[in-house]
Order: structure tokens, then C-alpha cells, then sequence
């Protein structure tokens, strides 16, 4: 028996299933006097008994959700999103590639979302700037997305990998130097957060004094908090400018490449390109990032593996990708027309959640999540068919050079408190560490060359960058419009004016002689 299909009441439970109490009015409302208090399970129920995908109760275990709803209705589950809008949430492996790669019953375009077309979406709803329909590849299919996605592929494949992983090296080297003479660090503070923006700032063609803020924005906007829509205008602000000044000195770099590419791009579609690469390329690499380390720190065996030879850094990548990807959900699609999918009946317009993280565990394709799967590319963590994600290599280049950087500059390092005081933040589609506080034998940072002399922001940062308040003016985009230079930033130099990449970081001893003193204890 299937679930009649998200309606304006929402989906209701199958048949025979134990009836939850909705929540009533929602608590936030001061008039719902039968409300829950704070901190009821009743809150994780909505309208119809159905559970929320957000708020504290869903996001405290997010794992354990998946699971309760796959017991409870199977492979595609009804759920409630922000503002209690109902969806699917699908968490079968062969489900969620099928959605992924038919466009032509699950299509990306989200003007197809019927809730929307009905006006019960409002503009500033938390999940705007990710649903919103936008005039970029990841919002429109067929010929229009080849055009687009096309651009897309091929600036980042005009990087040169190597290029990209001397870049990286310098990077977290600039990073390390920051803390390694004192002996103690947040790997989430003071490296994962910081190290995939300083690469991406440098490939984009902005300069490194962007991050601290960028940083902040990224995992705001991606939270669907109440601020998510003024940290998206942000991240638009700093990238109208960018392609504004990139009009009248083009670059080595993926903006440049965007704008002199044949398919013609506009300047508004250039924008919001460089802004998906930008955030999709921050928050996955970040929490990939973390993640690695997380395992290597805590999982003995993981790291006997790594010192017997029995697997390589990319080989535990790949295990991470599949046990803790670093997208928990990618949302979403949205059905064409009346379908059928997991057993569930999915209405024309109905809006459908990618369930990677719960895909990756269903036991019908790994019974054992316990059993290794290194090496295996065939997880959901980058999603599937046309609208995989075309910057996963550098990615994973960015992650595996870093984390390789970090090991070999401190062969001891180690956890700096017991594995069980480890915690997460949680949202609808992103799961990472608080804090991964380490310790290790205090180092000397190392020699800097002159041409080293980056924009770093200290590990507590959060100021406002130069001239941040005249970027709200809205000069940029109009001097983009008419192809005139606008400076990026008061006071900012441009890391593209000295011509030339700084030289790599000379080390203390070979990178693997110290990653073999790491990996076996010493």
C-alpha cells in the first residue's frame, strides 16, 4: 500500500503503521498554546504525523532518522522541509540513481515545484537560495544544461592538477605555519574550514583576504537558517565584483574562463557559476576534510591499514565518501509528471530529496556497512547522472593533498580528547565536526619566501573584510553590466598582479619519510 502523494494536509503514514500525533501549531507561533514545550519528541512530527527534516530533534541524529523511516515506509520516504512543505526523502541506493539519472521524470528545474507555482513558498523561505530556479546548469536539463555545464567543465578542466596540488601544499603549509609552534590545534578551526576557500579563492581568481567571510557564508547559506538568504546575497555581491573586474583584466583563472567561453554566458549566469562551484567545492572538500582525519585520528585499524601498505590515502578517501559523505542530502528534483518510485505514489510537481548519506547505508547493497570498501567510486556522496558533480577531482585533490600535507608536517599527531567528546552540527543537508582538537610535538614554522606573503585569517576572524560595506551598493553589478573594471576590494591586492605562483615551501626532511614515521607511531 503506497502513500498518497504531499497535498496541502501533507502525505499521511501507510496503513497499519503507529499513528503519531502531529504537533499542532507550529511552536515558534506564541499563540499555539498547545504547543509542545521545548525539547518534546513531539516536535519532530508535523501536520499529518509526519517527521520534519529540521529543527533540533532531526538534527541531533540524522543517521537514525534515515533509518527509523526506512523501517517505517521502505525506500522513498514523506517528510516535511522548513515551514512544514511537504517532500520525499529517498533512501534506496537504486532509488536515488534512478531519480539521478532519468531528467525526464525527476527533473532539476524547480519551476516544476507545484507548492511554489501555488504561492506556498515565500522568497525568503530558508531554502530559497538553494531552490530557487537560478540560470545555471544544476537548475535546467536537456540542451540548456550541455550549454552550461559545458562551460563548466571545460574551465575546470583547463586546471592543471599538479598546478592545483602545489597550490594546495602552499596553502596548508601557510595554514600549519599558524599553529605549529604551539603544539595544540583545531583541525576544524584553523585548518578543514579554512584550507579549501584559500585554494578556491586562488582558482576563481579572488583574492585570499575573501575566506574569512566567505567561509562564514558558505555554511550559513547551506544551514537553511533564518540569515541563509543575506549571507547568498553576499557571496553574489563579492562574485558581481569579481566578474566586473575580470571584464577588464581576464586571468589565469576559472572566472576568466567563464566569461570568454563560446557558449556565451551572461554575466548573471557567470555569477551564478562561479557561486555553485564555489559553495558546492567549500562545504564537501571541508567536510571531507575533516572526516579524513577524523578516521586516521580515531579508527585503529583505519591507520594499521594506512602504515601496512594495505591502503593508500585516496583508498580511505573513498571508504569516507561512502561511510560519512559530505553532503547528507542534495535537494532537489522535482517530478514531471504522475510516477511511481519506491513503491510510492509521486504526484506531478512533488519535490523529491536525494538521500546520499542514507543511499550509501541501505542494506540492500551493503548488508555490512562494517565490511571495508576502499577504493569503491560507486557511492552517492557526488550524486549520479547528468548532474554529478563535474568538480569532484579537485575535490578529492584538494582533500588528499591536504590531509597529506597536515601528516607528514606532524608525524605525532593525535586526538587531544577522548573520541566520545567529539560533536556535530547538523542540517538538512550537511553533517561536520565542531572541533577536532589535536596535539603534537610543537614545530618551527617553516621559511618564507617573499612571494608567500598571503592573506591568512587568524583562526577567530570574524571581522568584517576591507571595504566590506561599500559592496552592498549595488555599483558592482551595474559596472559589470557595462563591462567596466570595479575594484574588488579597497586596499585588497589582486593575487593575479604578480604574474607568476609563489615557489612550494621547502621542508625539514621528504614528505614521505615523515609519513612513514607518522603512520607507524614515531
Amino acid at each position: 500500500m503506497t502513500v498518497p502523494p504531499p497535498g496541502p494536509a501533507g502525505p499521511r503514514r501507510r496503513t497499519g503503521a503507529r499513528t503519531a500525533t502531529a504537533a499542532g501549531p507550529s511552536a515558534a507561533d506564541p499563540a499555539a498554546e498547545s504547543a509542545p514545550p521545548p525539547g518534546c519528541p513531539a516536535h519532530a512530527y508535523g501536520p499529518g504525523g509526519l517527521i520534519r527534516l529540521y529543527g533540533p530533534e532531526a538534527e541531533t541524529d540524522p543517521m537514525g532518522l534515515y533509518e527509523r523511516l526506512r523501517a517505517q515506509y521502505g525506500a522513498v520516504a514523506p517528510v516535511l522541509l522548513h515551514g512544514d512543505l511537504p517532500a520525499w526523502l529517498v533512501l534506496g541506493y537504486r532509488e536515488n540513481l534512478d531519480v539521478a539519472r532519468t531528467p525526464s521524470r525527476f527533473s532539476r528545474d524547480s519551476r516544476h515545484w507545484r507548492l511554489a507555482r501555488e504561492g506556498r513558498v515565500a522568497p525568503d523561505h530558508p531554502l530559497a537560495p538553494v531552490v530557487a530556479w537560478q540560470p545555471m546548469c544544476t537548475h535546467v536539463d536537456g540542451r540548456e544544461h550541455e550549454r552550461l555545464r559545458g562551460a563548466v567543465i571545460d574551465g575546470l578542466d583547463r586546471f592543471d592538477r599538479r598546478g592545483i596540488r602545489r597550490t594546495v601544499t602552499r596553502s596548508a603549509h601557510v595554514l600549519i605555519d599558524r599553529f605549529c609552534a604551539e603544539g595544540r590545534a583545531d583541525l576544524v578551526q584553523q585548518f578543514s574550514e579554512h584550507l579549501p576557500m584559500l585554494v578556491m579563492t586562488q582558482l576563481l581568481g579572488m583574492p585570499e583576504s575573501y575566506g574569512p567571510k566567505l567561509v562564514e557564508a558558505a555554511r550559513d547559506l547551506l544551514k537553511g537558517t533564518e540569515t541563509a538568504v543575506t549571507s547568498n546575497d553576499y557571496v553574489l555581491r563579492a562574485l558581481r565584483q569579481l566578474v566586473a573586474r575580470r571584464h577588464s583584466s581576464p586571468g589565469q583563472d576559472f572566472a576568466s574562463w567563464l566569461i570568454e567561453h563560446p557558449a556565451g554566458l551572461t554575466d548573471d549566469e557567470v555569477v551564478q557559476h562561479l557561486r555553485v562551484v564555489l559553495i558546492a567545492a567549500y562545504e564537501t572538500t571541508a567536510n571531507l576534510i575533516i572526516n579524513m582525519l577524523r578516521m586516521v585520528l580515531t579508527d585503529r585499524r583505519f591507520r594499521a591499514d594506512l602504515a601496512g601498505g594495505h591502503m593508500t590515502l585516496p583508498d580511505a578517501m573513498e571508504q569516507v565518501l561512502w561511510d560519512e559523505p559530505p553532503m547528507m542530502t542534495a535537494v532537489g528534483r522535482w517530478a514531471t509528471g504522475d510516477t511511481e518510485l519506491g513503491g510510492q505514489s509521486i504526484r506531478a510537481g512533488d519535490l523529491l530529496i536525494l538521500g546520499l548519506a542514507a543511499g550509501n547505508l541501505d542494506p540492500a547493497i551493503r548488508p555490512d556497512p562494517s565490511v571495508p570498501v576502499h577504493g569503491n567510486r560507486s557511492h552517492l556522496a557526488f550524486s549520479g547522472g547528468p548532474h554529478e558533480c563535474p568538480g569532484q577531482d579537485i575535490g578529492r585533490a584538494i582533500a588528499d593533498t591536504g590531509v597529506e600535507a597536515l601528516l607528514a608536517r606532524l608525524p605525532d599527531l593525535r586526538l587531544a580528547v577522548d573520541e566520545t567528546e567529539l560533536s556535530w552540527v547538523s542540517a538538512l543537508m550537511t553533517r561536520h565536526l565542531t572541533a577536532l582538537p589535536v596535539e603534537f610535538t610543537p614545530q618551527r614554522p617553516e621559511p618564507k619566501e617573499p612571494s608567500l606573503s598571503v592573506a591568512v585569517p587568524a583562526p577567530s576572524g570574524r571581522a568584517p573584510l576591507p571595504g566590506e560595506a561599500a559592496m552592498g551598493d549595488g555599483t558592482g553589478y551595474a559596472a559589470a553590466r557595462q563591462r567596466t573594471a570595479v575594484p574588488v576590494l579597497a586596499g585588497v591586492a589582486d593575487p593575479l598582479a604578480a604574474g607568476t605562483g609563489p615557489s612550494p615551501l621547502r621542508a625539514s626532511a621528504p614528505w614521505w619519510r615523515r609519513l612513514a614515521r607518522w603512520f607507524a607511531g614515531r
